[in-house]
């Protein structure tokens, strides 16, 4: 009797010894799940401020008062932010000849940090506005509130809240110049990509910091459209499927599916290829496909004169500024 209790003894004390095994390992895993990362609210009416503001000097094409102007507008509202700001100044050669006085605008956050992260967007316009219905506005320039001023806008209200909150990473806002000044389609057949990304192309040859790298990189090109769709571009799946995987899983969480299709689509030409095949940053580029658009898949107004402020929607902008906000806290 006295070896059977002392055996059953035995037992309990190795159960209690198990079970205490299992819950230390059970407590730290719900630890580990348990961790949070406290992500700013990104705020889309300060956004379409930011893209209001671009849109009032007007056109900005290289070359313009309005362009050098709002060029220090960008620059001033980076440093306002809190960014450490380089300007990068360069005579670029346009498909035609022109040469054009050109300007990227760099923020940097945490720029002694090796561990970073690169937004990119354009922020010139259109120089003709080739895609209208109407012939007669083929040499007019485009205002552009789309189809540069929302990504800048979006950049800017994620500088704003960088400055308040920071993240783990080191982040680059990186403003690109002359995307915009590619062929006229009534004077060029021919399709060249060499001529469009002119600024994304002179950064990824000569980058405001000597060697630098990136994790990823996103670009953000007319991400403020009405009823916007954005699908996993061909040239971003190619270079940087694992981005594109972040990025749209994020939007997932969020509730952001009707903006975010989880399908892969064509190619675009746009400034992330040159920094992927350049400086080969695995770079992404969210920019919408309109499946049931009339005249072009970036948005009927796309490159025309009617592309400004009352095709913005605060509603897409929000869905893009969050999920981009809620990418870049969670990276370590």
């Amino acid at each position: 009797m006295k070896n059977l209790i002392m055996l059953l003894l035995i037992s309990c004390f190795l159960l209690s010894i198990e079970s205490c095994q299992w819950s230390n390992k059970d407590s730290k895993s719900a630890t580990t799940v348990e961790i949070k990362v406290d992500v700013p609210e990104f705020d889309a009416d300060k956004a379409y401020q930011f893209i209001q503001e671009q849109v009032d000097f007007g056109p900005r094409v290289p070359n313009t008062q309005q362009h050098v102007e709002c060029g220090e507008y960008i620059a001033q509202k980076l440093k306002e932010f809190g960014a450490v700001v380089t300007n990068q100044y360069a005579d670029l050669i346009a498909y035609n000849g022109t040469i054009l006085k050109s300007r990227n605008i760099i923020g940097s956050y945490k720029p002694e940090t090796k561990k970073r992260i690169a937004l990119f967007a354009h922020w010139d316009t259109r120089p003709w506005a080739d895609n209208d219905r109407n012939k007669s506005n083929h040499y007019k320039p485009v205002l552009g509130a789309n189809d540069g001023a929302s990504g800048v806008g979006v950049l800017l209200e994620i500088a704003r809240q960088i400055n308040m909150q920071a993240p783990e990473l080191g982040i680059d806002i990186i403003l690109v110049d002359a995307e915009d000044y590619g062929e006229h389609r009534q004077e060029s057949p021919s399709y060249k990509e060499e001529a469009w990304g002119l600024g994304s192309q002179y950064w990824a040859r000569y980058p405001h910091v000597e060697k630098y790298n990136a994790r990823f990189g996103i670009l953000l090109d007319m991400v403020g459209g009405k009823d916007a769709t954005f699908y996993k571009e061909g040239y971003s799946e190619h270079f940087a499927p694992d981005v594109n995987k972040k990025v749209w899983k994020a939007a997932k969480k969020l509730g952001y599916n009707k903006f975010f299709v989880n399908e892969k689509t064509g190619s675009v030409t746009d400034d992330h290829l040159f920094v992927n095949r350049i400086a080969h940053i695995p770079t992404i580029d969210i920019v919408p496909n309109i499946v049931n658009a009339q005249h072009s898949s970036f948005g009927d107004f796309w490159h025309t004169v009617h592309d400004d402020m009352s095709n913005i929607s605060k509603e897409t902008l929000k869905a893009v500024g969050q999920t981009i906000l809620t990418v870049i806290y969670n990276e370590q």
